[in-house]
């Protein structure tokens, strides 16, 4: 089993789910009292929020780069960053570390072309549904064809991940919204919904609606378990 390096705490709440979905995977594939091996640098997300809001994203960089050397230098074989939006800076982590970066946005494409989904609705942060980092990556390598809510909608979805979800609020009246939206989305074509932000599956399950939802969480660990119990 090879050792899984994390960067997290962007927000705890979703890197509980990345730890709880890792840890089960293991037990899962080889049984008895097995657990992942797991190198976890947790940030303080008020700091990154902050600069987040400041479009400070060299200095983001330097906080990310720090804690992707830290992963290393502690024996990690990759690394994830167990958030959709700092994917923004993926590139620059890569470039500054030797082990690989599994990126979250590669998980996603992946499925969507093992189900055969052209066309998908992307719901996330403003920065994730409005910046090309993640759409054009997904566009680019998969060729895939990328839907974002209308700019009303995409400020009801970052809020609602910020000001509840981040911080453990679950409201059904912001179900409500999401799942509004989501139809609203397949009414325009979309054949699938990313759920572009490791918080949203807190929120939205497949239960709740006929529509495909591909949770980035779920398919992050997914390939990170591949790598840990599948690579010599």
């Amino acid at each position: 089993m090879r050792t899984i390096g994390l960067i997290g705490g962007m927000s705890w709440e979703s890197t509980q789910s990345y730890y709880q979905l890792l840890n089960q995977g293991v037990k899962e594939s080889l049984g008895g009292l097995h657990s992942a091996k797991i190198v976890l640098v947790s940030l303080d997300f008020a700091e990154i929020a902050r600069l987040q809001q400041q479009q400070d994203w060299p200095q983001m960089a330097e906080i990310l780069i720090k804690a992707a050397k830290q992963v290393e230098a502690a024996g990690a074989n990759y690394l994830l960053i167990c958030t959709n939006t700092m994917h923004k800076l993926a590139e620059q982590v890569q470039a500054a570390i030797s082990i690989p970066l599994l990126h979250i946005a590669d998980a996603v494409g992946e499925n969507l072309i093992q189900n055969n989904h052209k066309k998908v609705a992307l719901l996330g942060t403003q920065f994730t549904m409005e910046q090309d980092f993640y759409k054009q990556r997904l566009a680019d390598k998969f060729s895939i064809d990328v839907l974002v809510p209308a700019a009303q909608e995409r400020a009801i979805i970052h809020n609602v991940i910020y000001n509840e979800l981040c911080k453990g609020i679950i409201k059904s009246e912001s179900k409500a919204a999401y799942l509004a939206i989501i139809d609203k989305l397949k009414q325009q074509g979309a054949e699938a919904v990313i759920l572009g932000c490791t918080e949203i599956a807190l929120l939205v399950q497949q239960a709740d609606t006929s529509m495909p939802l591909l949770d980035s969480t779920t398919l992050h660990c997914e390939m990170a378990l591949e790598h840990s119990l599948n690579e010599e």
